[in-house]
């Protein structure tokens, strides 16, 4: 099957998702502002598809999340009741076995947010950057982190603007003062999971691994840069 083609089943089945839970959400308002990302994030998917396809593995891993992200803007991310769920399909409670007193769904979609779209970081900046070696894994670990905090405080701005329960629905901190920080480490965690697996993939299937590994780690250029660079642009300057 072709990447496009893949992209395509995949998008069908998101949109027909997207509809189901459109319908009739716990708080029309925070569906809404959830959605705001998801749309701008469709929008530039579809307008870069032709000129970057992601590998069938990127875009199944963007597709579960997106799908995870759908059913937490459904029924808001302190709501998804996924205890209720394992009660009545399998008569167990994961909350009473962990002794969990809040919905913890928001934190396992953020360690899922590191976890599954880490590699799809990776991809773009291997591909555009052509990044190697060590920093093959370290600036996707360090982008998915950055993209991390940049969802947390577009989600405190959001909170500031709209206040009163929108706000405390969109936020979902469930009384929780560190809930942006264990969000922000739970990301991060997942991603570092996600490298340490590609990396032992890799490990054992790249030849050169290690060479490149070592290579990426060399000093390119000896001379340095600062003043001493500035110094040499305005002579090459000076010079034209």
């Amino acid at each position: 099957m072709s990447h496009k083609k893949y992209f395509l089943i995949l998008s069908c089945i998101f949109f027909i998702e997207f509809l189901i839970l459109a319908i009739s959400p716990h708080d029309r308002s925070d569906w809404a502002l959830e959605n705001v990302l998801v749309l701008v994030f469709v929008i530039v998917m579809a307008l870069t598809y032709n000129k970057f396809l992601f590998s069938r593995i990127s875009y199944s891993l963007i597709f579960i999340f997106m799908c995870l992200h759908e059913i937490g803007a459904h029924y808001t991310y302190a709501e998804v009741p996924y205890d209720a769920f394992l009660m009545t399909y399998f008569d167990f409670s994961l909350n009473q076995m962990m002794h969990w007193e809040r919905n913890h769904f928001d934190r396992f979609v953020h360690f899922l947010y590191g976890f599954l779209l880490a590699y799809p970081f990776r991809e773009i900046y291997c591909r555009i950057a052509y990044g190697k070696g060590f920093w093959g894994y370290f600036f996707p670990l360090l982008f998915t982190i950055a993209a991390s905090m940049t969802f947390e405080l577009f989600e405190w701005a959001a909170a500031e603007l709209f206040g009163g329960d929108l706000g405390i629905a969109y936020l979902g901190t469930q009384g929780d003062v560190w809930d942006a920080q264990k969000d922000m480490a739970l990301a991060s965690l997942g991603a570092f999971v996600a490298m340490l697996i590609v990396i032992a993939i890799n490990l054992g299937l790249q030849k050169d691994f290690a060479k490149e590994w070592s290579n990426s780690l060399r000093v390119k250029r000896k001379k340095p840069m600062g003043e001493d660079e500035i110094s040499r642009l305005l002579e090459e300057k000076d010079k034209e």
